[in-house]
């Protein structure tokens, strides 16, 4: 059955194969082109292997003075050398200079919470440094309610002591008035 307008469907499509004789055309052309930069003078690593592979060799000198050659600078084919290629999506790093480096790595990055959370608990440690001194205002009302309380409660232990010497007068009087009235003598 026919889908949409073209009559066929994409997985019947028919496949596409390469002929041999196709394959003997590409052979022959990279051939040719091995044979083109042989006259050129330029040579590849690969192409070096398929002479030796075909029994054409050049004298010993020859080879140590190509092998030193190819050591010091590697040949590219084409236009490899003139392209460079970059991924634009790729972050590169940015090298930092020493100086900074060195401030960075002694210094561990922080996210702003856990710099907020130092923050917190440095203002804490110097307010209760300073509490303890009695610098705050909370510090500062706190020794005047303290200072309040001592004081009433000074009155309250003079007002139980006199309470306490009254007591112990009009037991003492009692008793002596006791004592008189039964004639006994102290």
């Amino acid at each position: 059955m026919p889908r949409g307008r073209g009559g066929k469907r994409h997985k019947g499509r028919s496949r596409h194969f390469t002929s041999p004789e196709e394959l003997e055309a590409v052979r022959k052309k990279t051939e040719r082109e091995k044979n083109w930069r042989e006259q050129k003078g330029e040579y590849s690593s690969s192409d070096s292997e398929d002479e030796g592979a075909t029994g054409e060799k050049k004298s010993s000198s020859t080879d140590s003075e190509e092998s030193d050659s190819e050591n010091e600078q590697l040949k590219v084919k084409g236009v490899e050398h003139l392209i460079e290629v970059e991924n634009p999506n790729r972050a590169a790093k940015k090298k930092l200079p020493k100086t900074d480096q060195n401030v960075t790595e002694d210094k561990p990055q922080l996210t702003r919470r856990e710099r907020e959370e130092l923050e917190r608990q440095k203002a804490k440690a110097n307010y209760m440094k300073l509490h303890a001194a009695g610098k705050t205002q909370e510090a500062q009302s706190d020794l005047a309610r303290l200072a309040l309380i001592r004081k009433q409660r000074e009155e309250a232990a003079k007002k139980k002591e006199e309470e306490r010497k009254a007591k112990e007068a009009t037991k003492a009087a009692k008793s002596d008035a006791l004592n008189k009235a039964l004639g006994k003598k102290s």
